[in-house]
């Protein structure tokens, strides 16, 4: 069994000898009640991972850690960026968890038109938290060295732009005619796939995105939620450009 990840600052992993304390502390001496000499991995989830053993049990939320290797993981290449329209109830969080378990660079959050959910403005901080909330224990779990990115909510012209600039940028649409197993992939640079809302996506934006050299694509001969089309198509593209 792989041993858990646990995040920490950048500036502490430096060190030898470091001490685990706070919420990730204290989950890890209360929840999986780590014990001395066992194995731990410590990320600053920028690409930085410590290999440690546990030295010492220190209190109800503080292990000390002894450093014995650490690695520098580079990015990504392709980088794959998922555009998620805001799906209902918490099928977002879910949607987030399982493409950051994937491996899904950057989760854009998008308000697109036919989305039941709406960010209200007061509110956007606390939902936006959750999101990144959820990547960031999903990161964890999948023992990544590398939290996803979750930006700030996107309209569908900023959407656009993004697409614009893209490697290779697609669309899912249940009446597209070409397979996404079908299209010509990149070794580098940026890969975005646009998931729309239960609803679907409007023909206004579907222009829209063309416009942007988006193509749109079907998965397959099924219609799958907006929560688990992204995971679905993550993980033929990353199957398809050899980081699976």
């Amino acid at each position: 069994m792989s041993p858990p990840v646990f995040l920490i600052d950048s500036t502490a992993l430096r060190e030898d000898r470091v001490v685990l304390e706070g919420p990730e502390g204290r989950h890890a001496v209360t929840v999986r009640r780590l014990r001395p000499g066992e194995r731990v991995d410590l990320t600053d989830g920028d690409g930085l991972l410590a290999e440690c053993v546990v030295a010492a049990v220190a209190g109800k939320d503080r292990l000390v850690l002894e450093v014995l290797a650490r690695h520098r993981h580079q990015p990504p290449s392709p980088r794959l960026v998922v555009v998620q329209a805001l799906p209902k109830g918490e099928r977002g969080e879910l949607a987030v968890e399982t493409m950051t378990e994937a491996g899904v660079d950057e989760i854009v959050p998008w308000q697109a038109a036919r989305c039941v959910t709406r960010w209200r403005p007061d509110r956007m901080d606390k939902a936006l938290g959750r999101w990144r909330t959820t990547a960031r224990e999903a990161a964890k779990q999948s023992r990544r060295s590398r939290l996803p990115q979750i930006p700030p909510l996107a309209t569908t012209e900023q959407v656009a732009a993004r697409l614009a600039g893209a490697a290779r940028a697609i669309v899912l649409h249940e009446a597209a005619t070409v397979p996404l197993r079908a299209v010509d992939l990149p070794s580098e640079g940026e890969i975005i796939a646009v998931v729309g809302p239960e609803g679907g996506i409007t023909d206004e934006e579907l222009a829209c995105f063309a416009e942007a050299g988006a193509v749109a694509v079907r998965l397959g001969p099924t219609v799958l939620r907006t929560s688990t089309a992204g995971v679905a198509a993550a993980a033929i593209l990353l199957s398809a450009t050899g980081r699976w």
